[in-house]
């Protein structure tokens, strides 16, 4: 690992990590998911997928209550579609 690292391109991808992948994770982990309850694949995906939506219906509710976004431009979204 030290020697792919060596190369700046290397070191530019791994830094956008940091931006892109990492948060979400730690997150929903500090939120108090640390494992799963139920056993198999398609049951963790699903398990995973209903932590996700949690997890971004939580920044929804958090950037419409802080006026980040507001209700009525999302309205007018849906209804332009």
């Amino acid at each position: 690992m030290n020697k792919k690292m060596e190369s700046t391109e290397a070191k530019s991808v791994y830094e956008r990590r940091k931006v892109i992948a990492e948060p979400p994770f730690g997150q929903i982990k500090n939120s108090g998911f640390r494992g799963f309850s139920l056993r198999g694949k398609e049951k963790v995906a699903a398990e995973f997928s209903l932590v996700c939506t949690a997890h971004n219906i939580k920044k929804f509710v958090k950037a419409a209550t802080t006026g980040s976004i507001r209700l009525d431009d999302v309205r007018k979204v849906k209804e332009a579609a």
